[in-house]
Order: structure tokens, then sequence, then C-alpha cells
């Protein structure tokens, strides 16, 4: 921690708040999701918001439990058949993600395209916003948390809207109503203008409102029962609280199943780590970049710290993210923050805490929900061009109608598949010989020539007639795959039967390992260069 933590302290404090108060439910439900002990769920936020920012490189990534590890974690502490066997394999799941990080396994991240990170947060915005709903009308089945479109409960995101119509409740709709309006109004300009509005946010005015309208309405067609409301592990004293922590058992380190489950979480958690810190770096506003290999070691000390005391094992998450960022967080402070408050909320006032009800905080993540995936962004897409546009939709349809890495990797199958197709059809100027007694053709190689050029290639030499000369220039060339050389020598027995005479520029700039010796006859020495047509009278290829 540096001198300058503390300067941005007046955005940091209330970013803090507002994440803090996501955060709780957030914790609660995925633990309620996973089949582990309610305060395992707090457990995790602290470690996420405390240890993993202290050693986190990440200016605005709050880090907690993951909903994307809770199908993972409900299936290992059955399998394994205790709470405690599992955090076993939390640990070991910590010390892979260190060992990850030292190996420099960060720079995987760098290999997502733009178009399926920004369709990972529009979809996340989605989802956020579907799954608000009805917890709005007080219907509140789906524990806060669940990411997914299939539900534990046999249901899906959208059954749950219909659901909720036999199950609505009058208080929470108009508290959701109210509070919405609210952040609307927070968030105007003139709003923003006054100092005092500055520093009191918008969510913390929603969660006080919330707060009073619950123990005002104790009765009547407005009340709000406790089941609509957050719900904090609550002990009678500090023996107590430190009675919900949880140690493992490492009587267990030997067996071979708990070393799979730590090894399979340790791959998902990074995954999801790596994914949330390229999306929360596009949400910077100033474009900082989280060095990753640093963030893959805090996540790994973050998850050693979580399996011995309890937790459930952490991620960095983007939907505390990127309430960190619209609520004008700063610096790292801010989730630091964030994470002793929960601390203090846990262990001082459970019972506020349980005091806050659940539409209320709908009411501030539809407002996220939307930020995230604001129209505005699809139209920014539509505008770059079918490239960047169809690997966008298809990762929100895909996260939306599955869960976050399956969306991703289909997206990203379909960013790949856009790659192959724009080699294949690689554009590229012809111009006619002035000279119709000598057909002259040349292919101008670019700097890099890889398997994905082979289409192109192979379509254009097949065009090359008979009786005439091509010329493939490699001067510029400073990498060529051993697949295009080998199109090259097949073309050159090839084109001795259709009285093609090929020559190549010089070969010797590569380190083409010997395989030059096979297009050595093709090479042109620079006299018969200097005889070769102007450029301008050629009929030029450029492969690229």
């Amino acid at each position: 921690m540096n001198k300058d933590l503390f300067k941005n302290i007046k955005s940091d404090a209330p970013a803090g708040l507002v994440v803090f108060l996501v955060a709780v439910p957030l914790c609660l439900g995925i633990a309620l999701a996973s089949g582990a002990p309610l305060f395992s769920g707090i457990i995790a936020g602290m470690v996420g918001g405390i240890v993993v920012t202290l050693f986190s490189g990440s200016h605005l990534g709050v880090s907690g439990p993951a909903a994307g590890l809770a199908v993972i974690v409900l299936a290992a502490i059955e399998d394994l058949g205790s709470f405690e066997i599992f955090l076993v394999a939390v640990v070991i799941a910590g010390i892979i993600q260190i060992v990850l990080g030292i190996l420099r396994a960060g720079i995987i991240g760098y290999y997502f395209p733009t178009s399926v990170i920004k369709g990972m947060l529009s979809a996340i915005g989605i989802i956020i916003f579907l799954k608000q709903i009805p917890h709005a009308f007080g219907y509140d089945a789906d524990p806060e948390g669940d990411m997914d479109f299939a539900q534990a409960d046999g249901q899906n995101t959208f059954t749950e809207l219909s659901n909720m119509v036999d199950y609505i409740t009058p208080g929470a709709i108009v508290l959701a109503v109210v509070s919405l309006a609210i952040l609307i109004l927070w968030e105007q300009k003139f709003m923003k203008k006054v100092k005092i509005f500055q520093v009191i946010q918008g969510p913390l005015v929603v969660v006080v409102l919330g707060i009073i309208f619950g123990n005002v309405f104790t009765s009547g067609a407005l009340v709000i029962t406790n089941e609509h409301m957050v719900s904090i592990p609550v002990a009678e004293d500090l023996a107590g609280f430190a009675g919900q922590f949880t140690l493992p058992d490492f009587t267990a380190i030997t067996n071979p199943q708990v070393w799979i489950v730590g090894i399979t979480m340790a791959i998902v958690a990074s995954l999801e780590t790596l994914l949330c810190v390229e999306a929360t770096d596009k949400l910077d506003p100033q474009k900082r970049v989280t060095p990753t290999n640093k963030e893959l070691r805090a996540q790994g000390i973050g998850n050693i710290v979580a399996g011995l005391i309890g937790g459930l094992p952490v991620t960095q998450v983007i939907v505390r993210s990127s309430a960190n960022i619209q609520s004008g967080g700063k610096t790292k402070l801010s989730a630091l923050i964030h994470g002793i408050l929960i601390f203090l909320a846990a262990l001082a006032i459970p019972n506020i805490m349980n005091m806050i009800p659940l539409a209320s905080l709908a009411a501030i993540l539809l407002v996220v929900g939307y930020k995230l995936a604001k129209p505005a962004l699809f139209i920014d897409m539509y505008k770059k061009g079918w490239l960047q546009f169809i690997p966008f939709v298809v990762t929100v349809l895909a996260i939306v109608f599955t869960d976050l890495l399956v969306g991703i990797g289909i997206g990203m199958a379909v960013a790949v598949f856009n790659i192959l197709v724009t080699n294949l059809r690689n554009p590229y100027v012809l111009k006619e010989t002035h000279d119709p007694e000598h057909k002259h053709y040349q292919i101008a190689l670019s700097e890099q020539v890889t398997f994905l050029n082979k289409a192109q290639i192979l379509k254009e030499l097949n065009r090359i007639p008979n009786d005439s000369e091509l010329f493939i220039d490699a001067s510029s060339t400073v990498f060529i795959e051993h697949d295009v050389l080998e199109i090259f020598n097949d073309f050159k027995t090839s084109a001795q039967y259709k009285n093609i005479k090929v020559q190549m520029s010089s070969l010797d700039h590569l380190d083409l390992n010997g395989f030059e010796q096979n297009l050595k006859d093709m090479v042109a020495n620079k006299h018969d260069i200097e005889k070769l047509p102007d450029r301008e009278n050629l009929k030029v290829t450029t492969l690229s």
C-alpha cells in the first residue's frame, strides 16, 4: 500500500460502501446455491475484499465468491462428503493459482478478443437485469448471485419471470419503484453538481429507505416479511462469531478426488478472473492495465486463506467490479473498504443488515445491469462491422442462455471462425499486364504467412494459367510456416507440366531449418529479377 492510496478516498469510500451493499446478498446467495454454510460466502467476501486486494495489481477489480463456481462447489461438497474436506481442495486450488502466476499463465487473458469481452459485459448486464426483476416484485425463490440460465430448482431465467406473477409482494414493488426513481434522479447532472450528493450515493439512500420502509410497514398490504430480507447468520457473542469459521480436514490431503476438485477449481477460477480482469480494464475510465500474472498470484493467496478459515473459493467478479466503477471508485481502496465493511457488518451489526429488503438491492442491481448492457453499446458494435458485431451478439446470446464459461467458449469459437473466413476471403489487387504476349504474375507475401493463408494461396496458384511466369516475392516476409512452403514446393512440381516458370525471391533472411534447399532451384538471382517486368505491368496478388 502506497501513500497515494488515500488520495481519492472521497470517491473510493462511497464506492466501497455501495459495493459492500451489493456484495453481501450476492455472497449469501452464492453460498446458498453452492450448498455451503451461508457464512462461508461472507468469509469469501471478506477475503476477496481484504486479502486479495492487498496483493492484487488491479485498480478497480473486486474479488469474492463467484457464481460460476457454484455448480462445481455444490457437486464437490456432495462427492467429497463434507465441507471440511472441500476446504482442502480450495487450499490446493490457491497453491496451483500461485504456480500459474509464477509460470506467467496470465498472458492467456490477453488473447480474448474485444468483441467477446464486450459481449460478456453486455450479457452479464442482461442477466443481472432479468434475474433482479423477480426480486423487485418480491419473489425470491432463486437466490441472489445465481447467474446461470438453468436454475437448481428446475426453472430458468424466463420461467422465473412468469412464476413471479403468482407471488407478487405489493410492498416490494412499491419500494423497488421508489428506489429506482431515486437512483435515476441521482444520475441526473444537476444532482451531481450538489456537493453533498457527490458524497452520499443514491444506493445508500435506497438502502436506508428500505430499512425505514420495512420498519414502518410491519403489517397490512405493504408489509415486507423477513423472507424477503438479507439474511446474514447472527452470532450471540464474539465466541459464537469465531465459531462460524471452519478449519479444513487435512487428513483428506491424500484423497485423489480432492486434488481433482482443486485442479478443476484452479483452472475455472483463473479463467473467470482473467476474463473479469480484461472486462474491468475495458470499463476503467483511465484505461489502466492490470498485471495478470500478479492477479493470479493474488487470487491464489486469497483462496489459500479462504480455504484455511472456511470460505468459498474466490475470483475477481464483474458484478461487484462494475458496481465499483459505476459508483465512482478510483483506486483499490474502494475494494478494500468493501471487504472491511463486510467483516465489520458480520461482526457487529448483522441484525441491522438483516433489515435490508432484497427489493432495495434489486433496484440497485437493475441500474448496474442496464449500464452494462446499454442499447448504445449494441449500436456501437454494429457500426464497427460484422466481424466485430457477430462474435459480440453470439457471445451475448450464448452467455444468457447457458453460463459464463460456455458462452465465452462459443463466442471465442465464432471469433476464430471469423478470422479463418477473413483469411480465406482476403482482398487482393489485380493489375493487368501491358504485354499480351507474356503472362507475368506476382504473389507478394506479407510479413507473417501461416497455415491460415493456405486456402488463399492455393486459390491464387490454381488461377495461374499455363504458359506463364510467376514470381513469388517473400522479401518482406519475416515468418513463413512449413505448410505454406510445402504448397510452393508442390506447385513447383506441377508447374513443370503446365509450362509455368516459377521464381522466388531469396529466402536467406528466413530460418527455415533447411527447407529452403527444396526451393533452391526456384530462387531467382539478381539478373533474373532485373529482367522481370515493371511492377506496374504485373498482375499482382498481395496475400496477408
